[in-house]
């Protein structure tokens, strides 16, 4: 009498849990990476925003020999304060020798550690391009 051995095939529940394991790890490990990705290249229309409203704010000073007093965006001839993708807001302060512009965060880009970010009429930037990665 001969018996037929059948050949197992496909997976054992141990090694799909296997599988499963080493999937979980690398998502538990990629999307942390993928997430500050995404906020750095957001990250970049603040900085656009910045350069746009310090170049016109100094445009502002070269024109009328003081930087417009109380400041708004509007005053400078900027129109839209959000960012192309309403991830940052932009508002500028100041007085005929100083001036502040700075865009905050918005939606999901508030979990940036950047945070916000500014530019004053010396060029300082905060936070502080010594210390941090947020203006690369």
């Amino acid at each position: 009498m001969r018996v037929l051995m059948h050949k197992q095939r496909g997976f054992t529940l141990i090694e799909l849990m296997i599988a499963v394991a080493v999937v979980g790890i690398l998502t538990a490990i990629a999307y942390p990476s993928y997430v500050k990705y995404v906020q750095k290249s957001y990250r970049s229309e603040g900085i656009a925003m910045l350069a746009d409203a310090t170049a016109r704010m100094e445009r502002y000073y070269a024109q009328n020999n003081s930087y417009p007093v109380g400041t708004s965006a509007a005053a400078i001839g900027i129109t839209n304060t959000n960012s192309p993708t309403n991830k940052y807001t932009l508002s500028v302060t100041g007085t005929a020798t100083t001036y502040t512009v700075q865009v905050a965060p918005q939606g999901s880009q508030t979990t940036d550690s950047c945070g916000n970010m500014s530019v004053d009429q010396a060029g300082a930037r905060n936070p502080s391009p010594a210390t941090t990665d947020c203006w690369k």
